[in-house]
């Protein structure tokens, strides 16, 4: 059979960095295999990485065991087929069905006791079983609200019980819909700021629900970047309030305000910046903490993208995230700048040469 390597350069370095990260997003999509041992892995298997010039690269694990190679006995990757396939059976069941299943229910239709299949529908989807039916049910309610329903028929039509689970979700979700953030924007129109900010230059821009956008040094140019189809305006007093309140919350953020925002993202990054905004003013959590409270303790690197990718400043409080060796750790808007934020709430860290 024609053997199915990744041998040209560009590929076999991306496969290389993801099996070198051992990023769990490639499981499925390529299978590293070691000269020297004759077994093959997925990238996220947790064994010491061998040297570079001892591995080689197949689409698949069929490939890989005609080669020769037979599978790893502690990642099994000929499971993360079947895994794959559980989980985006059990996503279908979640999303037809009318009200939440529960978990017994999903882990036995796919064939799994209920603990592992909690573990693996966490670790692919980056949320619960139970997290993604409350966004699924979130969205329905989002759907019929934009149907130009009352608040009562767009809660009870999207299954929801009772009223005070619709806001207890809605509260979770961040206060927001992704409409601004779908198709570049598209029938939304966003006002922006560019205002001076002890930090520097500070973009704010925000649609009729909430802020979608704080950011140091940008500017128009970037908010149209990221919004293309959208109608980007200046304020012209709207959001005067929010502005006001994102700055007493790089100034004064023992007295800032709670302030709305309009923000979206994969249901990983969600369920990251949801963890952010639980830590209280003054207190530091690490990057493992984190990945911990959103259920996956390995994904640490994923975690520190999902703060990366942070859209609001300040408001989702990704400075609050260092390392667990005490040492800051990266911030898009530069390290000086997450000091700043750091002492300006009375956070503590452990090594006092970092401020």
């Amino acid at each position: 059979m024609l053997m199915r390597t990744i041998d040209t350069n560009d590929a076999w370095e991306a496969a290389w960095e993801a099996f070198d990260r051992r990023d769990r997003s490639w499981d499925g999509r390529v299978i590293g295999a070691v000269k020297t041992t004759g077994i093959y892995c997925k990238p996220s298997c947790p064994a010491r990485r061998p040297k570079r010039e001892n591995v080689e690269f197949f689409l698949d694990a069929e490939a890989a065991r005609a080669a020769g190679y037979r599978p790893c006995l502690r990642c099994k990757p000929d499971e993360v087929g079947r895994d794959r396939e559980a989980v985006a059976k059990a996503i279908q069941l979640i999303e037809r069905a009318e009200e939440p299943p529960r978990l017994g229910e999903l882990a036995s239709a796919v064939g799994y006791a209920e603990h592992h299949f909690q573990r693996i529908f966490t670790r692919d989807a980056g949320v619960s079983p139970a997290a993604y039916a409350r966004a699924v049910r979130a969205r329905r309610a989002e759907a019929h609200l934009q149907e130009d329903k009352s608040v009562t028929e767009a809660m009870y039509d999207a299954g929801y019980a009772a009223p005070s689970r619709f806001y207890a979700d809605a509260k979770e979700r961040l206060g927001m819909t992704p409409s601004a953030w779908r198709d570049g924007g598209r029938g939304e129109t966003i006002r922006y700021v560019v205002t001076d900010s002890p930090l520097g230059p500070l973009l704010v821009a925000a649609t009729a629900k909430g802020i979608c956008r704080l950011t140091f040094d940008e500017d128009e140019r970037a908010l149209r970047s990221r919004f293309p189809n959208a109608e980007i305006l200046p304020d012209d007093g709207t959001i005067a309030p929010w502005v006001a309140g994102a700055l007493k919350a790089i100034n004064t953020p023992q007295s800032a305000p709670e302030l709305p925002i309009d923000v979206h993202g994969t249901a990983f990054q969600e369920a990251v910046w949801r963890e952010l905004r639980k830590i209280p003013l003054g207190e530091t959590r690490s990057y493992a903490d984190i990945a911990k409270a959103v259920g996956d303790p390995n994904a640490t690197r994923a975690v520190g993208t999902a703060n990366g990718s942070n859209p609001v400043a300040v408001l989702v409080p990704c400075h609050r995230v260092i390392r667990s060796d005490g040492t800051l750790g990266g911030y898009a808007g530069g390290l000086d700048r997450k000091k700043k934020l750091l002492a300006a709430e009375g956070a503590s860290l452990p090594q006092p040469d970092l401020l």
